[in-house]
């Protein structure tokens, strides 16, 4: 069983941030699906789908981000799932926006909800796709991060959704983070 988790903050508020951009990713992964969150549980928006003969949970925390870790360690907990076998989406400010990076393990370079999930699941070894939003030039990093992206930007993090829906595809087909970093870093 796989478990893909999109990272951000629940409320109308927060909709369309930059630190939304895992929901957002994972909006775009379900979107081309026909998929939709169908369950409330776990303190997340979830759905269970069987996809290419594998089992998947794709998750939504609704914890807000730097509580991510409770509703992740909850759902890897009840359905008994590897640590390798998941894979969070995530923001990152240390790249440029619409760049992809995937990352195996690691400690959190600094993002709360990766900080959460470390410590709520007792690992770092678990698979990131992580998505740069760039760092602010102007703004304090909090202002930053809860701004949309303007239309120049949402192209690039459109490009950037697109090709995380190719990332998720390998992870759930098997590829492991190696295949993954090679294809996509």
């Amino acid at each position: 069983m796989k478990l893909i988790a999109g990272l951000g903050n629940p409320g109308k508020k927060y909709d369309r941030t930059k630190h939304n951009t895992g929901f957002m990713a994972l909006d775009h992964y379900l979107e081309k699906n026909n998929f939709s969150l169908d369950k409330d549980k776990f303190e997340g928006l979830w759905t269970k789908q069987k996809i290419n003969g594998e089992d998947v949970i794709l998750l939504e925390p609704q914890t807000y981000m730097n509580d991510s870790g409770r509703s992740i360690a909850q759902v890897v907990n009840f359905f008994k799932i590897d640590p390798a076998d998941i894979l969070v989406i995530q923001d990152d400010m240390d790249m440029p926006i619409g760049k992809i990076r995937i990352r195996a393990n690691g400690k959190s370079g600094g993002h709360n909800g990766i900080k959460s999930i470390i410590r709520d699941l007792g690992t770092e070894k678990f698979n990131r796709l992580k998505i740069g939003i760039s760092h602010p030039q102007k703004m304090t990093v909090v202002s930053w991060v809860l701004t949309p992206f303007n239309g120049e930007q949402q192209k690039l993090m459109d490009d950037a959704f697109e090709t995380g829906t190719e990332i998720i595809d390998d992870f759930i087909n098997g590829h492991d983070s190696q295949y993954l970093m090679n294809k996509y870093n």
